[in-house]
């Protein structure tokens, strides 16, 4: 079965192919031409007879050098299957559209990472008859975005970071810069980046880390997740019912994100969070708690 993790690794790029671009440019260093255009092309490469084979995503890429097809491959660990697989990908799209193909591998693991990057030759050592070099996306070259300008200037990317860092213990610092440059774009793609940031986190403390961060916002209320995460408060006894238990619910987000980020709560801030029955205050306390370095700071100068 095909996981959500596996799927958001891909998709990001059919939701921004020119991410795809800026990745082989700046990460991997590739002078790939700029792309006038992009274009979703079928990932069936599915033959008449023989069995059936299909890629993650496929992208067709316009640009003044010719038109290339770029082949995304999720890869969550090591598969000696696709080092046939995917030769035969690349040698099928090049005879069915005369197009330069490109692929390139996206892994959160780091062995995967390796394992993906290395060549694949077929024929005599030495003077093989086909060689496949994948480009890689992964933890060990795709930068950690932990700076909230650096992050609002490439969205998409700084979304990329948080996924194929998902797994490792520099998640957790991604996810607050992430979140506040998640406010500067339109509401719909940000909360598409929201489901593939929480696909792709791994250590149960950084998903309930970036759920807390994502229900502060208002936009998130709408979106689906935000119905897991009230189910799961629900469970936890968080939520007591639409009407009467929403403050307590709110109340509650704005402690958990500053326990989740270290702050020790004093008692005098729990009591006047938790008493606080105005929906509007809890989330304005929710945003600030999200960047405090002190509880003091939920309130502001005007002790709102």
């Amino acid at each position: 079965m095909v996981s959500s993790l596996h799927e958001s690794l891909h998709r990001i790029f059919q939701k921004d192919p020119a991410l795809l671009t800026r990745a082989l440019q700046g990460v991997l260093g590739i002078p790939f031409p700029e792309p006038r255009e992009f274009a979703g092309m079928n990932v069936d490469l599915t033959e008449i007879e023989p069995v059936e084979r299909r890629v993650d995503t496929l992208l067709r890429a316009e640009t003044d050098q010719g038109t290339y097809l770029l082949v995304v491959e999720s890869q969550g660990e090591r598969d000696d299957r696709k080092r046939g697989s995917w030769p035969y990908y690349l040698s099928y799209l090049y005879e069915k559209y005369r197009c330069e193909p490109v692929l390139i591998v996206i892994t959160q693991n780091s062995a995967t990472a390796r394992w993906a990057a290395q060549p694949i030759r077929r024929g005599f050592p030495g003077w093989e008859s086909l060689t496949v070099r994948p480009l890689v996306l992964g933890p060990d070259n795709v930068p950690v975005i932990a700076d909230v300008r650096e992050a609002e200037r490439d969205v998409p990317l700084a979304v990329l970071s948080a996924m194929t860092h998902g797994r490792g213990p520099q998640a957790a610092a991604i996810l607050e810069p992430l979140a506040a440059a998640l406010r500067t774009i339109d509401t719909d793609s940000a909360a598409v980046f929201v489901q593939f940031v929480d696909s792709c986190l791994a250590d149960p403390q950084a998903q309930q880390i970036w759920r807390d961060l994502m229900t502060a916002m208002q936009y998130f209320w709408r979106h689906p997740l935000a119905e897991q995460v009230r189910e799961e408060g629900r469970e936890q006894g968080l939520e007591q019912g639409l009407e009467q238990g929403i403050e307590q619910e709110r109340a509650s987000m704005v402690l958990r994100i500053l326990e989740w980020r270290g702050i020790e709560v004093p008692e005098s801030v729990r009591e006047r969070v938790t008493s606080c029955t105005d929906l509007v205050r809890l989330d304005t306390w929710a945003e600030r708690a999200v960047h405090a370095k002190d509880p003091e700071d939920l309130f502001g100068d005007g002790q709102t």
